[in-house]
């Protein structure tokens, strides 16, 4: 099994739990396709939450001024964007 992998796997269940608990809604963690911004799920206070808790719990500094709202409006696109923002 690729170490990389599990490492990458564990990344993105700590970063759809900490989606989950800044949406207070676990159906992100499993619904990776829903539109966070259409259903009310993320506004602009809490991606600026969602983004401390990243760089707070995972080191992945992220400033709100380099995202742009397509680029996380759903759980899977923001597992996207912020891998290919921690191979930086």
């Amino acid at each position: 099994m690729n170490e990389n992998k599990g490492t990458s796997d564990t990344q993105a269940a700590q970063i759809l739990k900490i989606l989950a608990e800044i949406c207070e809604d676990d159906s992100v963690m499993t619904d990776r396709k829903v539109d966070l911004f259409k259903e009310n799920l993320l506004d602009s206070l809490s991606v600026t939450e969602l983004l401390v808790e990243l760089d707070d719990q995972l080191g992945i500094y992220i400033s709100p001024a380099e995202i742009e709202r397509e680029q996380i409006r759903t759980p899977e696109l923001l597992l996207q964007f912020v891998e290919a923002r921690s191979k930086r």
